[in-house]
């Protein structure tokens, strides 16, 4: 399913957040959003999982205006991990990942052995099986991330919006949780932190700052020493990835003027 972001503007108490954001996600695709704290990247992803109408502009998926869906039929097709979603649920983990079946369910929920075998399976697909019976609450941060992750894919979304899903990971758990979406076969859509990371990962990039978008490409291509100096003010060196040859980078302090 292909995701478009269509001339996205986004106003809120007076000051413009989001100004003319146009992007597309093709189906399949694995695009990261990039750019400085406060740079626009989760307003605009916001606006992408319904949680935020944006002033001007529209998000379509496979063409239809997101908006124009009812919010049951969006969250068949569209599933969303924001980066506030760590919640105080007094739930189990399996209960928590069952949220996620809610979409494909009745006006009287009720669980069946399908939900449940799909459940099961989006926890043994992050490395969280074990915790199925523990209380959300005792979990760590990295683990609550996990089962969020879970419960999203648990959805059987089409379209899977990301915003810094690696936050309280160690970094075992942030290769192993990119790769799992990444072999899913969703189109994913994603704010990271981690330059690193989206290098890695990522099919295309869209440098994000004061909300607009500076640069589009691929990482090889976006993440250059002149545009990092610019937009994230660092100096960064690039070097291939032994294994992958991906781009990655070093980075130090610009020199002082």
């Amino acid at each position: 399913m292909q995701v478009d972001v269509d001339a996205l503007t986004v106003d809120i108490s007076g000051a413009r957040l989001v100004q003319d954001v146009t992007l597309r996600a093709g189906s399949g695709q694995f695009v990261g959003l990039v750019g400085p704290n406060g740079s626009g990247k989760s307003t605009l992803l916001r606006c992408v999982y319904r949680a935020l109408r944006p002033t001007a502009g529209m998000v379509r998926l496979d063409g239809e205006d997101l908006l124009s869906l009812s919010a049951r039929e969006s969250a068949r097709r569209l599933a969303a991990l924001p980066q506030e979603a760590v919640a105080e649920f007094d739930f189990t983990v399996a209960e928590v990942v069952a949220m996620g079946r809610l979409p494909h369910q009745g006006a009287v929920a009720r669980t069946t052995d399908e939900d449940r075998r799909t459940c099961r399976a989006a926890l043994e697909g992050v490395g969280a099986g074990h915790l199925a019976d523990r209380g959300f609450l005792t979990l760590s941060g990295g683990e609550k991330q996990r089962v969020l992750i879970a419960r999203a894919l648990a959805q059987q979304p089409r379209v899977l919006v990301l915003d810094e899903p690696t936050n309280h990971l160690d970094i075992a758990q942030q290769l192993e949780v990119l790769a799992l979406v990444r072999a899913g076969g969703l189109t994913v859509l994603t704010a990271l932190h981690d330059l690193n990371l989206a290098a890695l990962h990522c099919d295309l990039i869209h440098v994000i700052d004061a909300g607009r978008i500076v640069a589009s490409g691929a990482p090889h291509d976006v993440l250059t020493p002149e545009l990092l100096a610019d937009v994230f003010k660092v100096r960064a060196h690039r070097v291939p990835h032994p294994a992958t040859g991906a781009v990655q980078l070093l980075f130090d302090r610009l020199p002082s003027p």
